[in-house]
């Protein structure tokens, strides 16, 4: 092998320490020694001949020249550079073809069709299967923003990546396949899990987002405000609740007096044939108590639950755990778990006082609405009792 691939080194070498544009941080000199080297390493594991391997490793070293001239166009620049070269060392025509065509071969869409080919454009692309794919992929993208002018995003310089790797790329030569293809399905799967990750953290993002567009649109609740609304609302229920349980007990316990008298005066008297007259008066006065004490009862009778509860309830947020009624047959372990998960919802929290409130409006509504009735009962029941009375002494007179 004759000296023209050391004296390619030392023009090329020169040429692009000169030449080459500082913006070009990927297509540079570091570039072109890597590829050399791969191409090197593949020329020996496919057994090349002398003329071949030199061939193409004068193609290899000047493959890239062309960027001395600009990015359009730059491997027809690097196959002028390279003809110039070759022809002003004389060498000779069939050579110069040969590393004119293996020059064009690193064209992007250029499909190879020998063995030399297939080796240039695999060693121009043997980062993809090397542990530093990433390091060197950077310098490509930050070379396209310094260039072209072409600025992606993370999520669309994954996508350029895995879009390359894994439809547009493949190794051509066996020795390269064999040894690169490993790595490269590493470094592709990398890219794949760095871009789950990043589209995680974009939904987690955009939730986020939502979240805080959702509460800037939505007034806020003053927390302070409602606990002390349903503070005094529920106060306000029980004191009525208390007060209406007191009416009660006060019809309860007047009409209770009022039948001991009746029991323990008017009765006895009844047995006397001169006292028939009061016969139906005293029935009338006994019915309207007896009638008074039952309703004040029924006023005060509390209503029997189920005191049960499933976790598909709480789920679901059915049932009120702040009613007793709901749980008083439940373990203690299920009603601390339901009301761990009511605490950690507020919407749920919110929810179950709000039931709480209803349902004991509900109680009130019917035990005063009782006592209304109750009431009436008491008073009419007095005022005929008293007409009847007064109505039989007038004919017991006659």
């Amino acid at each position: 092998m004759d000296n023209l691939i050391l004296e390619s080194e030392k023009y090329v070498i020169q040429l692009l320490n000169e030449k080459l544009d500082n913006r070009y941080v990927y297509h540079n000199l570091a570039h072109t020694q890597r590829v050399v080297e791969k191409a090197k390493e593949l020329a020996d594991l496919s057994n090349l001949n002398d003329n071949d391997k030199k061939l193409l490793l004068v193609a290899t070293w000047f493959h890239d020249t062309g960027y001395t001239k600009g990015f359009e166009n730059h491997e027809e620049e690097s196959v002028r550079i390279a003809v110039s070269f070759l022809k002003a060392h004389s060498r000779a025509d069939d050579d110069i073809t040969a590393i004119k065509h293996l020059i064009l071969a690193t064209r992007k869409e250029y499909e190879p069709i020998n063995l030399l080919e297939k080796i240039i454009r695999d060693a121009d692309c043997a980062h993809l299967g090397n542990k530093n794919y990433a390091t060197v992929s950077e310098l490509l993208r930050k070379e396209w923003e310094l260039t072209c002018n072409k600025t992606l995003t993370e999520e669309e310089w994954l996508k350029e990546n895995i879009d390359f790797l894994s439809i547009h790329h493949r190794f051509y030569s066996d020795a390269a396949s064999s040894n690169w293809d490993k790595g490269k399905g590493k470094n592709l799967s990398q890219l794949l899990k760095a871009q789950k990750k990043l589209k995680d953290e974009h939904l987690k993002l955009k939730h986020k987002k939502e979240t805080l567009a959702l509460k800037k649109d939505k007034k806020e609740l003053p927390e302070r405000g409602i606990e002390t609304m349903f503070r005094v609302t529920l106060k306000n229920h029980i004191t009525l609740s208390n007060i209406a349980d007191t009416k009660a007990n006060i019809l309860l316990s007047v009409n209770a007096i009022i039948v001991s008298l009746v029991l323990a005066n008017l009765i006895p008297k009844l047995d006397n044939p001169s006292n028939y007259y009061l016969i139906y008066p005293t029935a009338i006065f006994v019915f309207s108590t007896v009638t008074s004490m039952i309703l004040s009862v029924l006023a005060t009778r509390p209503n029997v639950t189920s005191g049960k509860f499933t976790k598909e309830d709480v789920a679901n947020k059915k049932v009120n755990l702040l009613f007793f009624g709901n749980f008083h047959k439940m373990k203690l372990n299920d009603f601390e778990w339901a009301m761990g998960e009511m605490m950690q919802d507020r919407d749920y929290l919110y929810s179950s006082m709000k039931k709480d409130l209803y349902f004991l409006g509900l109680v009130l509504h019917r035990k005063y609405r009782i006592l209304r009735i109750t009431y009436t009962v008491f008073v009419i029941g007095i005022i005929i009792s008293v007409l009847a009375f007064t109505i039989a002494f007038q004919y017991s007179g006659r």
